[in-house]
């Protein structure tokens, strides 16, 4: 068994906006720890989290990070995060595996987008919240106002643990020894309001609080209480280092130790069993005696190592030679090899308790989320999903050299198993596959990869949209076609009238033809060539939609009559009736649902605006901000996610969803027609 139990383990993840120093942190938390001999810096180049090449010569992690501290007692699994709003989803999946996440704070910079957004998500998740601010020391910063500024944007019940003391050179503690001095404000008075919120979460430590003074409280008394305050989101500690200086770090790792919840003390994990309707809330208990139960957190395609599955274990002790299957697979695998990770290493160990962070390599059959047992009783059992960001800015792609399709499609499927906020589409109707991201950083970054470790080069370009073509009018259409070359020969002549249907309303193709003037045995044949058109298009090249086709009459030749002249006869009877039945070329148009901060709206619907779209109110959402409704053409948003950057500084985010497909103005429907011709006629 390993040296800790579940009660010394401590799941932390340092998250935040970009710039914050969490890299930095978990440096020097591995360094304070007796993790690591030297603490590297990312301007080096040399920090543990930040391993990956491209990470280094950027100078911002790209993904997340863990490593293991052994401290005073206990077993601290540290996650290191990346900051940048394009590579949230790695974030976001660190917050499925531990208990607390440290929100840290640039003190120089104070509240940003990434700090608003991640204490939302925590609460979401029923995590613990600890705020750090971090570069206390930084000539900028201004610490008290930005305590003031903290407790405004989450609450009175944000309350400094420890405050900066020896002139932003130390902190001083204001929980256990309130005795010192500090750069600002009053130790005993920041005491005495942690006392006063924390005894007020538990009626008998309230009752004791009330008749014997703080005195009368046990320590286990008051740290039980604690423990609740913080389950429960009544108490969110503020506490302040400098991770270049080393101010508060120690202290930081103490604070881990003494009131930070194990595994055992936190909020359940939000598992089901069953799906749908019918699924049920499945509880877990940390007892290292039951069945496993598992969820894979993370994906790493190591080059060396082969594909690794980074796990939380929530119940039961996974040893090497375990028997384990994944989600409700009928087949199990063996843990042939069990690690802890340490950045970019990989530590064998023997087994791993409730509570502990480890992964198994080379199983393909795990994924992202999979949840990992050792019995049957466990089958259907799922944690509750993470709500991602759906990734909205996409590029098409194939490859730059033929013949590296199939490489190509192996290695996105790499890369889209590691994060999963990447999404690939394959669209058969357009022929093009569009790899999908939540920015064009994140996009291009992706592409780096493919390139640097896959070695596959790629030509983009934007996705095209996928317009429709439909009929506005009632027409008639007629072909003859003769076709003679000696021998026998090919005859067939058709009359149909199209007619348009409501939206959406699809295809229909009817037989109305009297006196057996065209055999029975020759419409389907007619109907496949409506149909070639309907695939190809008539005026610019995409798929028509409702539309009704009824074939009245015709001619055939006993002898020369065939299915391949009614095919003939059928399509180009159609197209001149299309010609006559005023076309129209749809686009689709989406439900924009944008989310800025209030100061931004009047930019937001101005720019809306010159995009063709409609407005169609605005709701209030949390933090002062506004959501702004409005009905947009596709077509006219493909780079909105970095326009949305720009107007809003990163603030702003926004989804969209397929709302209906309308008649595009006549100006774009001539450009789409001309740009149809030099194909259509190459073809």
């Amino acid at each position: 068994m390993p040296s800790y139990t579940t009660a010394q383990i401590r799941n932390v993840a340092l998250v935040g906006h970009s710039s914050a120093g969490k890299t930095s942190l978990f440096e020097a938390l591995l360094h304070a720890g007796g993790a690591i001999n030297v603490q590297g810096s990312v301007e080096r180049g040399n920090t543990v989290s930040d391993f990956d090449p491209m990470e280094r010569e950027r100078q911002h992690s790209l993904n997340s990070a863990i490593a293991s501290i052994d401290h005073a007692g206990i077993h601290v699994n540290l996650i290191d995060t990346p900051g940048y709003p394009d590579f949230r989803g790695p974030t976001l999946s660190a917050l499925a595996a531990v208990e607390t996440c440290a929100v840290v704070v640039n003190a120089a910079a104070g509240i940003e987008y990434s700090t608003v957004r991640m204490m939302e998500y925590a609460k979401a998740r029923r995590l613990c919240r600890l705020l750090i601010i971090n570069k206390i020391d930084h000539s900028e910063a201004e610490l008290e106002l930005l305590v003031e500024q903290l407790r405004e944007a989450f609450g009175s019940e944000c309350l400094p643990i420890n405050l900066p003391a020896k002139g932003r050179e130390g902190v001083v503690d204001c929980f256990f020894n309130p005795a010192g001095e500090s750069d600002f404000g009053s130790v005993a008075e920041a005491h005495q309001r942690i006392i006063d919120q924390v005894v007020e979460i538990n009626e008998d430590v309230m009752g004791h609080y009330l008749e014997e003074g703080e005195e009368g409280l046990s320590g286990e008394e008051l740290h039980d209480a604690f423990e609740q305050c913080l389950r429960e989101g009544h108490l969110v500690p503020i506490c302040f280092v400098s991770a270049r200086s080393g101010a508060g770090v120690k202290e930081l790792l103490d604070l881990f130790e003494q009131l930070m919840p194990n595994p055992s003390e936190a909020n359940p994990p939000l598992f089901v069993k069953g799906s749908g309707s019918e699924a049920e809330p499945f509880v877990t208990s940390p007892d290292a005696d039951k069945h496993v139960v598992a969820d894979v957190f993370k994906i790493i395609n190591d080059p060396f190592v082969g594909k690794l599955s980074v796990f939380r274990i929530y119940q039961g002790t996974v040893r090497r030679d375990t028997q384990l299957y994944v989600d409700d697979g009928k087949k199990p695998f063996k843990v042939g090899h069990l690690f802890k990770l340490k950045g970019k290493d990989h530590v064998e160990i023997e087994d791993a308790v409730p509570g502990d962070i480890a992964a198994v390599a080379k199983v393909e059959e795990i994924h992202f989320d999979a949840v990992l047992h050792d019995s049957h009783d466990e089958d259907q059992i799922h944690l509750k999903p993470i709500s991602f960001p759906n990734p909205m800015f996409g590029l098409a792609i194939e490859p730059a050299t033929r013949g590296q399709e199939q490489k190509l499609g192996i290695a996105l499927h790499k890369l889209c198993e590691e994060d999963p906020c990447l999404k690939l589409e394959h669209h058969k109707e357009l022929n093009e596959t569009v790899l999908r991201g939540l920015g064009d950083l994140h996009v291009r970054v992706t592409l780096d990869r493919l390139k640097e470790r896959y070695g596959v080069e790629v030509v983009t370009r934007p996705p095209r949209i996928a317009y429709r073509e439909t009929i506005s009018a009632q027409a008639d259409g007629h072909h003859r076609h003769k076709k003679q070359t000696g021998g026998a020969g090919q005859f067939g002549e058709v009359f149909l009238r199209v007619e348009p249907l409501a939206r959406g309303a699809g295809f229909e193709f009817v037989d109305e033809v009297k006196g057996g003037t065209i055999p029975g045995q020759f419409l389907p044949a007619i109907e496949k060539g409506v149909r070639q058109v309907l695939e190809s298009g008539a005026i610019a090249g995409y798929v028509m939609q409702d539309i009704r086709v009824a074939v009245y009459d015709g001619k055939h030749h006993p002898v020369d009559s065939k299915e391949v002249a009614f095919t003939t006869a059928g399509k180009k009877a159609f197209l001149d009736a299309i010609a006559k039945a005023r076309p129209l070329v749809l686009e689709p148009i989406v439900n924009l649902d944008v989310t800025v901060p209030d100061e931004f709206m009047g930019d937001i619907t101005g720019g809306l605006a010159t995009k063709r779209g409609r407005i169609n109110g605005t709701d209030t959402a949390r933090g002062g901000e506004l959501i702004v409704k409005a009905q947009v053409p596709l077509a006219e948003i493909g780079d909105y996610s970095n326009e949305l950057k720009a107007i809003s500084g990163g603030r702003g985010r926004y989804s969209i969803e397929f709302s209906h497909y309308e008649a595009v103005p006549g100006n774009v429907q001539k450009q789409l027609m001309e740009a149809y011709k030099p194909r259509h006629e190459e073809d």
